[in-house]
């Protein structure tokens, strides 16, 4: 366990508390290493405020007798400092998080926190490739060593199976398509089965026959020049590279194709649930977004295309 809350301000018996918190987001809850950080940081800099705003050193007292003033303070510090809301949102989350957490635990209960709005979001559509765009991607790469055999092999998962990246690059040989279909490891450690299609196998193979070093059952699929598992930075700046080769959008991004991948089933005729159960969301609202993508691709052909417009 990384503890990574600053624990000064705290009195012992809450830093206690907090640490049995991080195990718990960690071991129990098992979120991915970026929602751990955020939690951690979003915790970490309400404690500051909070006991500043106070006075003191917070305990477990002192936090569940925190009323809305002062969470409207926090937020409106946050605010004046020049946090985004959609930043806002997120650390409003995290202290809700921690709060409920405490309440399950019969630790204390603060009832003030749930009277608290969280800040509006703008809506933000996905921004998927075309199909030519996407086809140009996978079929257009120059392939010059196994790097780039590797990174074709990628992309075509991520846009064959829509997976995260973290998804695609967590995989071990052990992973590897059964039957047609994938196993893969998402969000929470939830399991689902992907079906993929043969041209998309096709590709895992070409990579795996290309890449130089050896595989045991246990091993990362995707590594990186040195052998060790592929990072994302690396993905990323693949892509950039290829944007820039094959004069695609700035918008074309390795969680793009995820997009793409979604996008254009629902306008090939599959219904919502079916890409929910493909995607791994957890609420259907997720997933909705992409009926949104569609509706402005209407709007834009009916201006286009309507003799009074």
């Amino acid at each position: 366990m990384i503890p990574l809350i600053t624990l000064e301000r705290c009195e012992a018996d809450f830093a206690k508390i907090l640490n049995n918190w991080q195990t718990w987001l960690q071991v129990e809850k098992n979120v991915s290493k970026h929602t751990f950080r955020a939690y951690c940081s979003d915790m970490s800099r309400f404690i500051d405020f909070l006991s500043q705003h106070q006075s003191e050193a917070i305990s477990i007292n002192s936090l569940s007798a925190a009323n809305i003033t002062d969470f409207r303070s926090w937020l409106s510090k946050q605010a004046v400092d020049g946090a985004s809301s959609q930043t806002r949102a997120r650390a409003l989350s995290s202290i809700k998080n921690f709060l409920n957490w405490m309440d399950k635990q019969g630790i204390a209960h603060n009832a003030a926190i749930n009277n608290i709005r969280s800040p509006k979001l703008p809506r933000k559509l996905p921004r998927p490739l075309e199909e030519t765009q996407a086809f140009r991607l996978l079929d257009d790469m120059i392939l010059e060593d196994w790097i780039a055999i590797r990174d074709r092999a990628l992309f075509t998962l991520l846009y064959g199976c829509g997976l995260r990246i973290n998804e695609a690059l967590s995989l071990n040989i052990e992973h590897l398509p059964r039957d047609g279909f994938l196993r893969v490891i998402g969000k929470g450690n939830k399991e689902r089965q992907v079906p993929i299609l043969m041209q998309i196998e096709k590709r895992l193979e070409e990579y795996r026959a290309a890449c130089p070093y050896p595989e045991t059952s246990d091993r990362s699929f995707f590594l990186g020049q040195k052998g060790g598992r592929l990072h994302q930075g690396v993905v990323q700046k693949s892509m950039r590279d290829l944007r820039a080769q094959l004069n695609l959008p700035e918008t074309a991004t390795p969680h793009a194709l995820r997009h793409s991948f979604a996008t254009h089933l629902l306008q090939n005729g599959a219904n919502l649930r079916e890409i929910q159960e493909l995607l791994g969301h957890v609420s259907l609202s997720t997933t909705q977004r992409y009926t949104d993508v569609n509706y402005e691709d209407l709007k834009k052909v009916y201006k286009k295309a309507h003799p009074r417009s």
